[in-house]
């Protein structure tokens, strides 16, 4: 059930994508000959007007192909009104960001309905003190509600360590034990810790972990939309600097995740809730958004460099430039696919 939850879920986020490049290109007149989910043998097929909606085999993809624009031949164009080809370079553009913008609203709406739902928070409560940590040192104990720091207000778990390592030299804690108000001082400890990125980063601790006691924040209107831009914001950063490590060789390729992982991942989340499940295909849904962006050929990024060079040389590139780039293009994007899988299936052998 969660495989099928996991494909559902990725061909939702690919008709959104595909979607957004349908209304811009329709927006601006062009026509559109195919819009399928997946590749490969057609499963079924209808006739809309002009347009084929299709199904296809393999949901690991989808495409629109508009009149004069074809990604397996670059050399099929068209001059006729209807077509992509006689737009002008920034329409082009637009069409081309629509598909990347619709992954992105489609995260935020997913994070919006999340803050109207209510995220879970874990409550700033003391568990565990490490021995002879700062923490312990200062005479933390276990059931402390940790309640200022540095003349901050903590509301949350995740506060604690953002004025941690926000914060230089001593800290003065006010604490709740008992019904009863102390303050605690107390010097933080240098350690040298994996971040997300699996790069080891210095970090600030105090040597506790937070008592398994969470509350659920409902948001209100105007709250909400700030919760879901904020989110989308930092995952799309997230990716954006996922993708930069990746190609400047700070973060190794075996950290390449591909669909196997994907839909494992988005299989377990199905199984953990429906936030969990909102959650996971929210980061996905931006991962298609930035990685569609990237200047590959092939990809919108690709075609999105090919109209900025006719828009500053006043030509389009040669037709023999355009099919071996978009070739070239072809060929690294199996390469990644390739590569991804193959450390998909390295993982699950453990």
């Amino acid at each position: 059930m969660g495989i099928l939850v996991a494909l559902l879920v990725l061909s939702v986020l690919i008709f959104f994508h595909e979607l957004g490049h349908f209304t811009a290109a329709r927006f601006f007149g062009v026509q559109i000959d195919v819009f399928s989910i997946g590749f490969g043998k057609r499963l079924w097929t209808k006739k809309i007007g002009k347009t084929e909606w299709s199904i296809s085999a393999i949901p690991l993809g989808g495409y629109v192909r508009m009149k004069g624009q074809d990604d397996t031949d670059p050399t099929k164009v068209s001059y006729d009104e209807d077509s992509y080809n006689t737009k002008k370079p920034w329409q082009r553009i637009v069409i081309l960001l629509a598909g990347p913008f619709a992954n992105f609203l489609m995260a935020f709406l997913l994070y919006l309905a999340i803050a109207y739902m209510g995220v879970p928070k874990l409550l700033p409560y003391v568990d565990k003190v490490t021995k002879d940590s700062p923490a312990y040192q200062a005479g933390l104990q276990k059931k402390d509600k940790i309640l200022q720091i540095n003349g901050i207000n903590i509301r949350f778990w995740e506060d604690i360590g953002k004025q941690i390592n926000a914060s230089q030299g001593k800290l003065t804690m006010i604490i709740e034990r008992d019904h009863h108000l102390k303050t605690l001082t107390l010097k933080p400890k240098v350690i040298e810790d994996k971040n997300v990125f699996g790069e080891m980063v210095k970090r600030r601790i105090i040597g506790i972990t937070p008592l398994p006691k969470q509350t659920t924040v409902i948001y209100g209107f105007t709250e909400g939309w700030k919760y879901a831009w904020d989110e989308t914001v930092k995952a799309s950063t997230l990716i954006f600097k996922s993708v930069q490590k990746l190609i400047t060789g700070e973060v190794s390729t075996d950290q390449l995740g591909g669909i196997i992982t994907i839909v494992d991942v988005t299989a377990q989340a199905s199984h953990a809730g429906i936030l969990a499940l909102f959650f996971f295909t929210a980061l996905i849904s931006v991962n298609l958004g930035v990685l569609n962006l990237m200047p590959i050929p092939a990809l919108d990024g690709g075609h999105i460099m090919f109209n900025l060079y006719e828009m500053l040389r006043g030509k389009a590139p040669s037709e023999n430039v355009m099919y071996y780039m978009t070739v070239t293009g072809w060929v690294l994007l199996a390469g990644l696919m390739f590569l991804g899988i193959y450390n998909d299936i390295h993982r699950l052998m453990g």
